[in-house]
């Protein structure tokens, strides 16, 4: 009997996979990191086989650990890291460089150079993103123009591009397609037509036979072969990592958002069936297409949250193991007057800006770890402030709550303090590995385990509330000195 759905959660430091049941429970987990590549300032690269070995190997070992047999899983659902690039041969199946990750900020001069030409209201219109290193079009311009051969070999046809969506599933099947959700993320798709953009593709010189096949988020797009996982189970759910987690978070009406704590922050704002062009240099992008409705989301993202705590422990070497921030943290009453912006890969919105780098400042003799360790937590949270107050003037309403999930979302001190700095009450789900929770929805919607949207709604359960306490004079005062902070951080690798 198919009692379990299996979500492949492929994040920017490791892959997971997590067994979730019929009540949405969570069943069993595997969880493994891989290398992170950092050839030069600014750049960051992965392995795709790497990717693909993690990947496999955690699914395998979720379900021996579990004691769940291939035929007990009804469907497999993907999330993923959005953004990143990979170019692989049809022919072998075998990468042909290093997938360039979303952080990397080797395009940032060219998409300067777009954006001097006149171009960005286009893209802009087009696929409600701006010119940033950020996303995949400059990435896949830039392999193609600087490896020796490459270009040519894709107009042959010999060439595959995908997001880390479509590198799995043909890695799992053999099929090259790519959701809405991440083809919405790369400059080359007209989110309003649903198509990859002949003028952009022009734009950014990329030739047309080298895209996937765009498919819905919830839909079955082939069976895994049965020598990797035991069975063909069908892969039935796709979605970039924070759109899954809106959907796993029950954020499935118009006016509902959440904020998701990983390498990155990103808060999604589900608009509806319509499309908010925003006017506070958020972005607007297609959260999911299921069951033949599209929903459209407005997004900021906050490039630094979780790595700038792994740069304490293995940067800084401050803490030795990430869940340790807490409690240092905790053990002053406030930063000592350090703020730190964690500009690593330059600031997202409402910023935009490519050459921030991660700044400290504020420091006395004074400052001890304790004190640089809560400002790292203030720091995020400070970061989706921003974004919040952005989000808030687009949506012309203000929000009511904030869903949380992600890894840093179990740390009470940052919920608490996010609360404050929002002035908005932050809501833990029961469950918070929702990015996975959304890729098995999407998965077990398209195969009937589960029978509609509302049904999963209403598994969603709250764990705990965080309030705002602090007072809003307060509140304004440490947001204006954060902005003075920020200032210091910007343009300082230009």
């Amino acid at each position: 009997m198919n009692t379990y759905v299996l979500a492949l959660d492929q994040g920017t430091t490791s892959s997971r996979a997590i067994l979730f049941d019929r009540s949405g429970n969570l069943c069993g987990m595997a969880q493994q990191e891989f290398r992170q590549i950092f050839p030069r300032s600014g750049w960051v690269e992965h392995d795709p086989l790497e990717i693909w070995s993690s990947q496999l190997a955690v699914a395998r070992e979720v379900l021996r650990r579990s004691g769940v047999g291939a035929q007990q899983v009804a469907a497999l659902g993907i999330a993923n890291q959005r953004e990143t690039v990979v170019l692989w041969e049809r022919a072998t199946g075998m990468p042909v460089a290093n997938a360039i990750v979303w952080q990397d900020r080797r395009t940032a001069g060219m998409c300067d150079a777009l954006r001097d030409a006149g171009h960005e209201p286009l893209v802009r219109a087009r696929t409600g993103l701006l010119f940033d290193p950020y996303f995949s079009g400059t990435k896949l311009k830039w392999l193609l123009d600087e490896t020796p051969g490459l270009r040519a070999r894709a107009e042959r046809g010999e060439l595959a591009f995908g997001t880390v969506d479509s590198w799995l599933v043909y890695k799992l099947c053999g099929a090259h397609v790519i959701d809405v959700s991440n083809a919405s993320r790369t400059l080359l798709f007209d989110i309003h037509r649903q198509c990859w953009d002949a003028e952009l593709l022009a734009l950014f010189d990329v030739p047309a036979v080298l895209l996937p096949e765009v498919v819905p988020s919830s839909g079955v797009v082939g069976q895994a072969d049965p020598a990797l996982l035991g069975r063909a189970i069908p892969i039935a759910g796709i979605a970039g990592d924070q759109q899954a987690a809106t959907f796993g978070q029950a954020c499935h009406h118009s006016g509902m958002a959440k904020n998701t704590y990983g390498t990155g922050c990103f808060m999604l704002l589900n608009t509806g069936p319509r499309a908010v062009a925003s006017e506070n240099r958020l972005l607007t992008t297609i959260g999911w297409n299921v069951g033949g409705r599209t929903d459209y989301m407005l997004e900021g993202g906050v490039f630094d949250a979780g790595a700038a705590v792994q740069w304490l422990r293995d940067g800084l070497g401050i803490i030795r193991a990430s869940d340790e921030i807490e409690a240092l943290a905790a053990s002053v009453t406030d930063t000592g007057g350090v703020f730190f912006v964690p500009a690593f890969s330059g600031l997202g919105a409402p910023h935009w800006d490519a050459y921030a780098r991660g700044t400290l400042v504020g420091l006395s003799r004074g400052t001890t770890r304790a004190h640089i360790a809560r400002a790292t937590l203030a720091g995020i949270a400070y970061q989706s402030a921003e974004v919040l107050e952005a989000m808030q003037r687009d949506a012309g309403v203000p929000l009511s709550e904030l869903r949380v999930d992600g890894g840093a979302a179990r740390n009470d001190l940052l919920m608490q303090f996010q609360a404050d700095v929002l002035g908005v009450p932050v809501v833990r789900p029961r469950v918070t590995e929702t990015t996975a929770l959304g890729a098995a929805y999407l998965a077990g919607l398209a195969t009937g385990f589960w029978s509609e949207q509302a049904e999963i709604a209403s598994q969603w359960q709250a764990q705990r509330r965080f309030e705002p306490q602090m007072a809003g004079d307060e509140r304004a005062r440490r947001l204006a000195e954060w902005r003075r902070a920020v200032e210091r951080a910007r343009n300082w690798a230009q």
